[in-house]
């Protein structure tokens, strides 16, 4: 398993550094195709107005729109251009999050932008909530802080759900690169600690048939400390540069509800992650 087509995410009037780097970083790796697609709709105002006035602000709207994706695709060939490969670039006038998921369908891995503010622009940005939740392709979630994909130490952040399954499975391409990969699952206040230890080296001893060395750990959120803070703590332990967590929702309303860890892991996780659902 590879990554043979690496699509990036970008947003109009958000930082894009971060994520260009690193899917920049993952096609050299992989020798892989890289596609950058963005979309933007034009926002009405809220005050009434029609006939040709109307008109001209629509006109007006869409050629801004179109100017700032132009200046999108420059920024995203100017990263690319000296990354090797094929480098294909998909923009449209289209809400953001609808464009994006259609074109997810030839990707192997999308790299999207984290700290994603609470109440997010839907005519400008597709939230990363919005791909990981829908997309039905792993997404590397990269902070803006972020400069370059460190894969000295990978954490798997491991529960036994099908979403976690399908995480580490999606991620073996970059767990076979990490220098040392750890897989950990956070005791919950019920949970026999033997038992979780035992699906944990469970995984540990697939990811060795994988050709992917693997240490096991559990550890125990102590009283008061919530499970995402347990995590960072543990990533900060053996200083991971990669998280890799199965994406969980609470509501079926389009999965609008994130839980606990999978929302800090998007929001505030200053490392990236890998995320599927």
């Amino acid at each position: 398993m590879t990554y043979a087509t690496v699509m990036v995410s970008l947003a109009v009037d958000q930082p894009n550094e971060a994520r260009l780097q690193v899917a920049g970083e993952l096609a050299e790796r992989f020798e892989a195709a890289i596609i950058g697609v963005a979309a933007a709709q034009f926002a009405p105002p809220l005050y009434f107005t029609d006939g040709a006035a109307a008109q001209r602000l629509i006109d007006e709207g869409e050629t801004s729109v179109k100017k700032r994706l132009a200046e999108l695709e420059t920024q995203f060939r100017g990263a690319t251009r000296n990354r090797g490969g094929h480098v294909e670039w998909r923009g449209a006038i289209d809400f953001p999050a609808r464009h994006i998921l259609e074109q997810a369908r030839c990707a192997d891995i999308i790299v999207g932008g984290g700290r994603s503010p609470a109440f997010s622009d839907a005519f400008a940005l597709a939230s990363s909530k919005d791909l990981v939740m829908q997309a039905g392709r792993p997404v590397l979630v990269v902070p803006d802080g972020v400069n370059w994909l460190d894969l000295r130490s990978a954490l798997v952040a491991w529960k036994d759900t099908p979403e976690a399954r399908r995480a580490v499975a999606d991620a073996l391409p970059l767990l076979r690169k990490a220098k040392e990969v750890t897989v950990v699952e956070i005791v919950e206040r019920d949970d026999d600690r033997s038992a979780v230890m035992t699906d944990v080296t469970d995984v540990v001893a697939w990811l060795a048939r994988q050709r992917v060395t693997a240490t096991a750990r559990v550890s125990e959120a102590g009283q008061g400390v919530t499970a995402a803070a347990q995590l960072e703590k543990v990533a900060g332990d053996v200083g991971a540069g990669l998280i890799v967590a199965g994406a969980y929702g609470h509501s079926r309303f389009r999965e609008m509800i994130l839980g606990g860890v999978t929302q800090y892991l998007i929001n505030q996780s200053a490392r990236c992650v890998l995320l599927s659902h």
